[in-house]
């Protein structure tokens, strides 16, 4: 009978870390890629958006996993989508 209050005394930190690292880390992150995809999802034609590389453009084509963005008058860029990093202006 002394031998359990011995193993959950080794097992009650490490319930205290993953619970911290859960707080901390874990789903801060699930929230911010939850974010992402809901703007992922809003995406459309002639929103002005910035890439995670930090090119500016307008969104002219929109397919499942490509986009096409317009960064001067006449040229077209093709980006996979899940790199659009922010919606500077919706139209």
């Amino acid at each position: 009978m002394s031998g359990l209050p011995q193993q959950m005394q080794q097992i009650l930190p490490l319930i205290f870390m993953f619970a911290i690292f859960y707080f901390l880390l874990i789903r801060p992150q699930q929230k911010k890629a939850k974010e992402h995809r809901a703007l992922l999802d809003s995406l459309k034609r002639g929103d002005q958006v910035v890439t995670a590389g930090g090119m500016h453009g307008k969104v002219s084509a929109l397919d499942d996993q490509v986009v096409t963005l317009e960064v001067a008058p006449g040229v077209n860029v093709k980006i996979n989508k899940p790199f659009i990093a922010s919606i500077v202006k919706k139209d």
